[in-house]
């Protein structure tokens, strides 16, 4: 009895301790809750503008991947639900002209086919069944007809002929691969004679009908690779026909961005019929008006840059002129629509370190913001109000709508609400200075989780990739500035020239001067934000970036060397005259370094961070991925052989399953705690 009263006692007086505890525990953000957060994608609004579907990501660790589904909720907020559940990806949801169905992509059937789903309940039904896999899917303005791409050779006239020879190379037991030009390979993955064609078929069809090859024996991808998806296609208004974006231009593909838009019938009668052709440089996104009396498009105007500022074309459909919409307008917008009076385009564009929501008149060209802050994604029209994504620093995306005038902004989705509330973040600040030449630079600032303005911090300072890219305002699931601040670290980007948004002449401004202007405006960012925050810690500083980023940091080990106690080089280019050779998209140095290695042999050396190798002493880690073909992993392991050769304190962290991103869970939370460890020892200890 003494016993059995003394457990009772303990048993009281943990279940008093624990129930003392406060049922809102919080920690500092990191890298497990950037995994944990899911993330909202595609979002498709109703015919009738009552319902949103959309993709719904969450990160699985014991599969070590993410898991999509679909998902349901209504313009105003309520009656969120789930559509799908089933263990395999479901994605890529287009809604029937009827609303009765969503059409979607699902890998649930061993390969990647069309499902549909009745919105009001009930089983989804398989629709195709292709002997590979299908991606990029669109619905007919009419409902008869559905669009979907798959990977086949050029020659095959149907899928089964693909199919049948793809079982054919695998049963040969010789594995080698004869190439007559490049790409060789492309971004992750090597090249087999394959294109992404797209194929039209009827949603109702019988045992005879098979699906079209509407870009039959073109020699083409359509969308682009590796990055291009569903927005790069478009039915015709009265869907007869379709438009697409795609690059025809033979051994050339690998040193041009002469992207083209094509007119194709549905049902396969005629060839295409390229409707750009005089523009030799990116034309992309195609979308018509809700009145079908307009096609507007995206295009660039310089051939060969694949960063010049897109612009909207518009031109009267079937047959017209055609005008620049934008061309007074300093900005490069990416995602389009119309409103219901196809007066008005709706579209986003990177802006200061934002990415906005703009209106654009379509009869006087007037530019007006609707919505500044963060970045925001797949806008939409739903009755008298904008349906949009919207991510920032602080959040993942959600989705809200607005009024056209940029009032009354709602939210409609809170999935990551209790998540968010969880993780202590970092408060974050956007300040300009005077960088090089005394132009105005913008620089973002997160401060230390718990932050204690009587302490001094270390610094984990930022360095973007691109170099046409920008640390903006926005919850990145690699390079997210909350894991440093977690950490107990004062996060700084710099967006030096180069960066877009803030206006084409300032993203031009580095072509041939990588180590230049770029150099200057971090000293002088770094130097402004510790003026700024004298809490930071200036002494204990370290840099770290990926790609342009990365190759940023080879260049500052041999021409700053003594500012920082440790740097991190992920997937960072060494010598840029080898790696005109080791890449694979030709154009991107050719236009950034002013020709090829041979014509312009100093435009590679100029700012060369191999030739400066001897004035290396910064303990430096190294990542690369054995899968990156954009920046080949040699470039890494020959920093890594330089630095272990100069006998200085480094380590290589290198991943054989991995791209120019990190893209697994585990991986994921191994680069995580090997860069945070690395800094914690320099930094900290």
């Amino acid at each position: 009895m003494r016993l059995i009263c003394l457990l009772f006692f303990i048993l009281h007086i943990t279940v008093t301790v624990f129930a003392a505890e406060p049922a809102d525990q919080t920690h500092p953000f990191s890298v497990q809750d950037m995994l944990a957060m899911d993330r909202i994608s595609d979002p498709k609004i109703s015919p009738d503008g009552k319902w949103i579907v959309f993709v719904l990501r969450k990160t699985d660790l014991e599969a070590n991947r993410g898991r999509t589904d679909l998902w349901l909720i209504g313009v105003d907020g309520t009656e969120l639900r789930r559509l799908t559940s089933h263990p395999e990806n479901d994605f890529n949801p287009r809604w029937a002209p009827d609303g009765k169905f969503i059409w979607f992509i699902s890998t649930r059937s061993e390969s990647s086919q069309v499902w549909r789903i009745r919105v009001d309940g009930g089983e989804a039904e398989q629709v195709t069944d292709e002997p590979l896999d299908v991606a990029n899917l669109l619905v007919s303005p009419d409902g008869r007809h559905i669009a979907f791409t798959m990977d086949v050779f050029p020659d095959c006239t149907t899928a089964e002929c693909t199919k049948e020879r793809l079982d054919d190379i695998e049963a040969k037991k010789t594995t080698g691969r004869i190439y007559d030009r490049i790409f060789v390979r492309h971004w992750d993955t090597w090249k087999d004679g394959r294109r992404s064609h797209l194929f039209v078929m009827p949603v109702m069809p019988s045992e005879a009908d098979e699906p079209v090859d509407l870009m039959q024996g073109m020699d083409a991808d359509t969308p682009s690779r590796p990055f291009g998806g569903p927005e790069e296609i478009s039915f015709t208004p009265d869907g007869k026909a379709i438009i697409f974006s795609a690059r025809d231009v033979g051994p050339q593909e690998p040193w041009s961005t002469d992207f083209d838009l094509y007119r194709v019938p549905i049902d396969g009668s005629s060839p295409p019929k390229c409707l750009t052709e005089n523009n030799k440089a990116w034309d992309t996104n195609p979308v018509f008006s809700p009145d079908g009396k307009t096609l507007a498009y995206l295009a660039m105007d310089r051939p060969g840059y694949e960063s010049d500022r897109f612009r909207i074309i518009l031109q009267q459909w079937p047959r017209g002129r055609r005008r620049v919409l934008t061309e007074n307008w300093d900005r490069s917008p990416s995602s389009l629509c119309f409103s219901d009076d196809s007066k008005t385009i709706y579209a986003t564009a990177a802006n200061t370190g934002q990415k906005s929501l703009f209106a654009i008149d379509v009869k006087t060209a007037e530019v007006r913001t609707i919505v500044k802050d963060g970045r925001i994604n797949s806008p939409g029209i739903a009755g008298k109000r904008i349906i949009y994504g919207v991510g920032s620093m602080s959040s993942p995306v959600e989705l809200y709508s607005v009024k056209p005038d940029g009032g009354n902004v709602r939210q409609i989705t809170n999935i990551n609400s209790g998540k968010i509330a969880a993780a202590r973040m970092g408060e974050y600040e956007q300040f300009s200075f005077r960088g090089w030449s005394g132009e105005t630079v913008y620089c973002y600032i997160v401060k230390p989780v718990d932050f204690n303005p009587r302490k001094k911090y270390p610094v984990a300072f930022l360095i973007h990739g691109g170099p046409q890219g920008s640390f903006g305002n926005t919850f990145h699931y690699r390079w997210n500035p909350q894991a440093y601040a977690g950490a107990g670290y004062a996060a700084v980007m710099v967006d030096f020239h180069g960066s877009t948004g803030y206006g084409q002449a300032f993203t031009d401004s580095i072509r041939g001067d990588w180590g230049g202007k770029p150099l200057e405006d971090l000293q002088k960012g770094l130097a402004a934000a510790l003026k700024r925050c004298p809490w930071m810690d200036g002494n204990r500083v370290g840099a770290l970036g990926a790609s342009f980023g990365g190759y940023m940091v080879n260049w500052i080990a041999g021409n700053w060397p003594d500012r920082f106690r440790c740097m991190v080089n992920h997937d960072g280019n060494l010598d840029e005259r080898m790696a005109y050779f080791d890449t694979e998209e030709l154009w991107f140095p050719e236009w950034d370094h002013l020709g090829t290695p041979w014509k312009n042999p100093d435009g590679y050396e100029k700012h060369n961070p191999v030739n400066y190798v001897k004035n290396w002493k910064t303990p430096m880690l190294v990542i690369h991925g054995a899968l990156d073909f954009r920046v080949a992993d040699t470039q890494g392991l020959s920093t890594f052989n330089a630095l272990q050769r100069l006998g200085i304190e480094s380590r290589l962290l290198y991943f054989p399953d991995e791209n120019h991103w990190v893209l697994k869970p585990h991986n994921s939370i191994l680069w995580h705690e090997t860069v945070i460890g690395w800094l914690d020892r320099w930094l900290k200890k």
